[in-house]
């Protein structure tokens, strides 16, 4: 897996002598996500998925391209068998994502929470996905661990959701979290920038799990 963040992050590296890139990593595997779903994706799209202007996405497509992860022509873009291969692992370890409405543990006007599997040995106090989520934008983000089917706090045996019957459906239902899964909730007054955020702390997780 390292392996493949570590492609994934030189996609999203500027290539001197080249202005500074205004995406990122979250961006780059966003922009896989969308091909899986649709099979092929155009420029227009993703200029409006990815909240990026015509010449971030023409450079985005370019450096995709050039590590072998898509193909395009006038029809739009698609991802390569090397570029199925790779996402592959990436929604392996993120398999789920669904919005979730503003609630006692999601206070922000919009909310997305994404499943990452078997990383709650890799948890400490929730705070390093919380800083992760708010440096991609967020105005916070809560993480949960599964625990004997109950969602927890790390650290804790405190389950948030246990009195809110509708979010923990919810959770439970699109997100379908098993033993030593993790939930992490991004929000903030952009849906996209929930999104985003949320994805950004998955990442951390991972990479964190990564280092060690």
């Amino acid at each position: 897996m390292h392996q493949v963040i570590h492609l994934l992050s030189k996609v999203a590296e500027r290539h001197a002598p080249s202005r500074m890139l205004s995406f990122d990593l979250v961006h780059v595997i966003k922009t896989m996500q969308m091909m899986a779903d649709s099979k092929k994706i155009s420029r227009s799209s993703m200029m409006q998925e990815l909240d990026l202007g015509e010449g971030s996405v023409k450079t985005l497509v370019k450096h995709m391209k050039m590590y072998g992860l898509v193909e395009n022509s006038n029809a739009g873009m698609w991802m390569t068998d090397k570029g199925k291969t790779i996402y592959s692992k990436i929604h392996s370890f993120i398999p789920k994502e669904a919005d979730i409405s503003k609630c006692a543990i999601a206070l922000g006007k919009f909310n997305h929470a994404v499943l990452v599997k078997n990383m709650a040995y890799n948890i400490r106090s929730g705070i390093e996905q919380r800083d992760a989520a708010i440096k991609a934008g967020a105005v916070g983000a809560t993480t949960l661990v599964c625990k004997n089917d109950r969602l927890v706090l790390p650290g804790t045996d405190e389950d948030l959701i246990k009195n809110n019957k509708d979010i923990h459906h919810i959770i439970m239902e699109k997100l379908s979290p098993e033993q030593d899964d993790v939930i992490i909730i991004g929000s903030s007054q952009s849906k996209k920038i929930a999104e985003r955020a949320a994805k950004s702390a998955a990442l951390y997780t991972i990479e964190d799990h990564e280092k060690h």
